[in-house]
């Protein structure tokens, strides 16, 4: 038993497998405690080179000192035997003894494992040879049996020579279309030729080794199944190298029906080309034409719309007695979004709108163009007798989502269990300002009232940080961590400099160096922000350290981070009656937090401030007496297809305010600041815009760049501030609606989506100037920052929200800088999207009834061809000219 532990560790493997070669089966089950104990000291640090030396021996070893199947099976699938793993040989080596019961069972209990475990396919597939079971079709042996069939190594092999000689290959192929996500694995081989698996298997179907009825069956199922882009690639690609023919095209009908209406798109597209073939042969009935019809014309994708379109003109032309059947299925076309297929749509019916038949539904098709646009209704009304377009306009109501309100800020928590309860949460999920605020508030005051229960409230949430370990790891300093690198890059990286101040973990001079001369490396746009947000934590740190506050002076009342005046006047009486000295930092915050729009409420807190009769109240009063301070002086510049704002430096930001919060007055500007930083966490932006609840401006001109790295860079989630910056207080200027406009052109939906909704905030609000952010959005594009074809998805999103007044307020301004360059000698290309642009400004010019000359679209619109462009310019200049509401 020694020498075979002995070796165990040393990892002789070969030895191992030597001496248990000469044990009973009573032997080997002794020695398994003694390897169960090894195994478990090993896992205690597996990463050195003794645990990865015994690794593969203590695998091999395991597996045979162990006789029930759900044990060894365990064993061999162990996570932490993955990384060290004896060979599939030596395994299936000192298990060949058993029983081929036995054995299938442990074959089948380790296919059933997921991928993720790794278990290998040669082991699994040795197994099963040994024991003679049935082939598993689970997921991972499936997976696991495709790589081994693609990795083609010795040559002249092919994965089609390789799958004729695969003794279960019917089982596995029928496995094959049931897998989840196999698509990405079978693509990693050739895409023609006999290393293709399309190419192979549909071969192999020729050539009757596979049963090719159950093949395409099961083919055509998957395909109807779904699942991801790469499945749908693959298994399109091998339905195709089937080659139906004609016949086996007819027995599949049904088949093609449901792909062409719910499939991915390029699925649906073959079927529909199946499908029109099959029609223009009179062997797919006008019913199940109108079947298709119904469902195809309503797909988002405009080519397999205007393909159905063709298909179903194509054989009302072949047989002009269908047209009565398959016309009301045009116009169901009428209703579609985009007004080019309603164009499409509505000339299809007047071109067989006087065929046979289709006098019976000529009201039917009059009453169907009701949906068309007004111009195009117009036109209906003379080719089929519809209603006429109202001769006066039907009066436009605008749809925004109505203005947020505030959420309230919950007094802290009474109890230090439940506050203890609440910082875990934050730190582990994050949270909202509020809930920052809130918790911050309670750590300071129950550090002031009760410093023992608090700790013992927090030893599970401190337990698991490694900064409150007796020593640290890796020679780190709770003291580094906390105020060197990059300062507190996080909300909850803050909450966790006051949990180590209460344990003692950072050093009193070490905090008091970080109040006076800040965390902060290198500066950025950013930096006047991030440093402010630090200084009030510093301080209320170092005063749990040096003399505890009782409560903070600059929670804010509003989730927004605004304060009422009413609140500050009571907090500083009720610190007068404590006899407590008041944190500068934190009285600093709540006079930038206070509310001073409201000029009433402000006057009247500022007059009970007065009589407090302390400096803090004096301060408080003149504050809110001021009414706040001018706009800084800003200016626009322009750098390629960089467009930003520099703003001037507010001088009452300076003066009596501490160091820390000073930055927050200076002046920003483009070419001062350094471009990258290190401030990259999503979780900072709110908590910026709540240090100036009325001064939203300020934060979004040092937010600028975050924004143009989403429209130009392609960086993702930049945008998410939107929403929270239009509901901000204060003025919404220039830099406001330049951030809303780079984030209307960001590459990935989520910004764009977000960017919308600070638009409609902001029009909800009556904060928004359009003609402000269309003439931005003109630049943007015309530099280059903005695609069109992303900015085409934003206001097309808002329009459908029922903003459309809202979107052509801001197209009205766009468009004309867009179309002057069109205006010339026409040498000029039009950007890419321009014609889904003035698309949309016509729909929602047409819904608003708008009346006006926009600059530049007349000579577009008289331009020669029938481009989209021309088409679309025509539209939105007949819409204005005719003022026609929807």
């Amino acid at each position: 038993m020694t020498s075979l532990m002995d070796a165990v560790r040393a990892g002789r493997t070969a030895e191992v497998v030597s001496l248990l070669d000469g044990m009973t089966d009573a032997e080997r089950r002794a020695l398994f405690p003694e390897l169960r104990q090894l195994r478990k000291e090993l896992r205690a640090d597996q990463w050195t080179s003794e645990a990865r030396r015994a690794y593969p021996a203590l695998h091999a070893a395991g597996t045979a000192c162990q006789t029930g199947a759900a044990g060894v099976a365990s064993w061999l699938a162990a996570a932490d035997m993955r990384w060290w793993p004896a060979s599939p040989g030596v395994l299936i080596d000192v298990l060949g003894d058993r029983a081929p019961a036995w054995l299938g069972d442990v074959a089948h209990r380790i296919a059933e494992r997921p991928p993720s475990a790794r278990v290998p396919y040669e082991l699994t597939a040795g197994l099963v040879r040994l024991s003679g079971c049935p082939v598993p079709t689970t997921e991972a042996y499936v997976h696991g049996w495709v790589e081994h069939i693609g990795h083609v190594w010795q040559r002249g092999d092919t994965v089609l020579a390789r799958l004729r000689r695969d003794p279960h290959l019917a089982r596995l192929v029928a496995a094959l279309f049931e897998t989840d996500d196999i698509g990405s694995r079978l693509a990693w081989t050739a895409v023609e030729g006999p290393n293709s698996w399309h190419e192979a298997i549909a071969q192999l179907t020729v050539d009757g080794v596979l049963d090719r009825k159950a093949t395409v069956d099961a083919c055509l199922a998957r395909l109807l199944r779904g699942g991801p882009a790469a499945d749908h690639r693959v298994f399109l690609r091998m339905l195709q190298a089937f080659d139906l023919t004609r016949q086996e095209q007819r027995e599949h009908i049904a088949d093609w029906l449901a792909l062409a209406a719910d499939a991915a798109s390029v699925v649906a597209a073959h079927a529909q080309s199946v499908l029109a073939s099959l029609a223009l042969d009179g062997e797919v009935a006008a019913r199940q034409l109108v079947e298709m019809s119904g469902a195809v014309l309503f797909r988002t994708e405009k080519k397999l719309v205007r393909a159905q379109l063709v298909l179903l003109g194509k054989v009302i032309a072949r047989d002009p007695s269908t047209a009565g059947e398959l016309l009301p299925t045009v116009a169901q076309a009428f209703g579609h979004e985009d007004a080019e297929v309603q164009e499409r749509a509505l000339k299809l019916v007047e071109r067989h709108v006087g065929k046979p038949g289709a006098a019976e539904v000529r009201e039917e098709l009059a009453v169907a163009a009701a949906q068309l646009i007004p111009t195009l209704r117009k036109r209906a009304a003379e080719s089929l007798g519809a209603s006429p377009v109202p001769s006066q306009p039907v009066a436009y109501e605008e749809v925004l989502p109505p203005a947020p309100e505030p959420v309230r800020v919950a007094p802290a928590p009474e109890s230090a269990a439940e506050l203890a309860e609440e910082v875990g949460a934050l730190l582990v999920a994050g949270g909202d300002v509020a809930a920052f605020e809130r918790a911050l508030d309670g750590l300071v005051r129950h550090a002031y009232g009760d410093r023992d229960a608090l700790l013992e409230a927090l030893e599970p949430v401190v337990a698991g940080r490694w900064w409150a370990q007796p020593e640290p790891p890796y020679g780190s300093s709770a003291d580094d961590y906390f105020t060197g690198y990059h300062g507190l890059n996080s909300p909850a990286h803050g909450l966790e400099l006051l949990l180590a101040t209460l344990l003692g973990k950072v050093r009193t001079a070490t905090l008091h160096h970080a109040l006076q001369h800040g965390t902060v490396s290198g500066e950025c746009a950013h930096s006047p922000l991030t440093r402010a947000f630090e200084v009030r934590l510093c301080e209320v740190a170092y005063r749990i350290r040096t003399e505890p506050l009782p409560f903070l002076l600059s929670t804010p009342t509003w989730g927004t981070g605004l304060l009422e005046p009413d609140e500050l006047v009571a907090r500083l009486a009720e610190y007068g009656r404590l006899g407590a000295r008041v944190s500068a930092a934190d009285f600093a915050q709540a006079l930038l937090r206070v509310r001073r729009e409201e000029r009433g409420p402000a006057e009247a807190a500022a007059a009970r401030a007065a009589t407090l009769g302390t400096t803090e109240g004096r301060r408080l009063e003149q504050w809110l007496l001021s009414g706040g301070w001018a706009a800084p002086v800003s200016r626009r510049r322009t750098s390629g297809n960089r467009i930003f704002v520099e703003s001037g430096e507010i001088a009452e930001l300076q003066g009596d305010f501490p160091p820390g919060l000073r930055p927050l007055g200076q002046s920003v500007s483009v070419f001062r600041d350094r471009w990258h930083c290190y401030h990259w966490s999503d979780g900072m932006e709110p908590h910026w815009l709540a240090l100036l609840p009325e001064q939203r401006e300020l934060v979004a001109v040092r937010m600028l760049r975050d924004l143009y790295a989403v429209a130009v860079e392609d960086s993702r989630g930049g945008a998410a501030i939107l929403p929270l910056l239009a509901e901000a207080g204060g003025e919404a200027g220039e830099a406001v609606h330049l951030c809303v406009a780079y984030g209307l052109g960001a590459r990935h939906p989520e910004d764009r989506l977000a960017a919308v909704d600070a638009l409609l905030v902001l029009a909800a609000q009556g904060q928004l100037d359009t003609d402000r952010l269309g003439a931005d959005l003109g630049q943007l594009v015309q530099c280059g920052a903005v695609k069109p074809s992303r900015l085409v998805e934003s206001v097309r999103t808002a329009a459908a929200t029922g903003a459309n007044a809202t979107v052509w307020g801001v197209l009205r301004r766009t468009l004309p800088i867009l179309l002057a360059d069109l205006a010339g000698d026409g040498a000029v290309a039009p950007a890419r999207g321009l014609a889904d642009l003035l698309a949309v400004a016509a729909e929602c010019a047409e819904r608003t009834g708008a009346r006006e000359e926009l600059p530049h679209l007349a000579l577009t619109a008289e331009r020669r061809g029938s481009s989209r462009l021309v088409a679309q310019a025509r539209r939105l200049h007949s819409a204005l000219a005719e003022g026609v509401a929807a």
